[in-house]
């Protein structure tokens, strides 16, 4: 399989905003829960920046937290998506590595799925330069498939075995690697919290599959080329799932970073 550059994988997503909105999954409540237990204090009421929002999905629910939200998108293509689901919400045109915002500004940067784009040797300095120096808090999460279920290993497995190990990484982003470096910047001493949250959505086959079909290592494939891979994965689901419904189940990973 073919690699492609990170900025072309990051740039394909302008391309799909709408099949992005329309079929990935959200988060649970019980995230928003443990962002506030690591953070030590709560979203309501506060100044969040969420940093790569795409189409505004996790906006939203900060949002409905009663967080004060500002969203910083780069692409024109999610830019324009994000607009038209939260016209009332702002949102400026930037990126993680050179954030648009005043020092100590910002009472919460959220990277929803969208960290593993950034340079952390920028976008660290630059989070904790926004952030307030003695509440802030950076939390960075990503949706991550839930590999003791069998049917989803098995999907996994068939996915590596098409795009390679690399793409698959560069698909899902990596919490793991974003804890290490933060635990490791010489933006620090940070104190670097972890957790896990569990949770599941029951979709029709083609759902999944469009959702799936969105991430950057199947777009930059071409419709051609990823829907090779995509006509057949739908057989193997059909025959496992019959009723053309499948629950996807999810582990969040997620970090919250603070001073020490």
């Amino acid at each position: 399989m073919a690699t492609h550059s990170h900025t072309t994988r990051a740039h394909s997503f302008n391309t799909a905003a709408a099949q992005y909105a329309a079929n990935r999954p959200s988060y649970p409540s019980t995230l928003f829960d443990a962002i506030e237990n690591l953070a030590r204090r709560p979203l309501t009421g506060a100044r969040v920046v969420d940093v790569g929002a795409g189409t505004g999905i996790a906006t939203a629910l900060l949002k409905a937290r009663g967080a004060n939200v500002l969203a910083i998108e780069p692409g024109d293509g999610m830019t324009a998506e994000f607009r038209r689901t939260l016209p009332d919400t702002p949102v400026v045109r930037g990126n993680g590595n050179a954030l648009p915002l005043a020092t100590a500004s910002a009472d919460f940067l959220t990277y929803a799925q969208s960290w593993h784009w950034t340079d952390p040797a920028h976008s660290i300095p630059e989070a904790f330069r926004v952030l307030r120096p003695d509440t802030g808090a950076l939390a960075l999460w990503w949706n991550t498939e839930a590999l003791d279920i069998p049917w989803i290993a098995a999907a996994a497995d068939r996915v590596e075995r098409f795009l390679g190990l690399d793409a698959v990484v560069a698909k899902n982003g990596s919490g793991a690697s974003a804890a290490a470096t933060l635990s490791t910047t010489p933006a620090g001493p940070l104190h670097v919290d972890r957790d896990q949250v569990r949770w599941s959505r029951r979709v029709p086959v083609d759902t999944h599959l469009a959702n799936l079909g969105s991430h950057s290592a199947f777009l930059v494939l071409g419709e051609e080329g990823a829907n090779a891979f995509l006509t057949e994965e739908s057989a193997h689901l059909l025959g496992a799932f019959p009723d053309g419904v499948i629950e996807e189940v999810y582990d969040v990973e997620l970090i919250v970073a603070t001073r020490s």
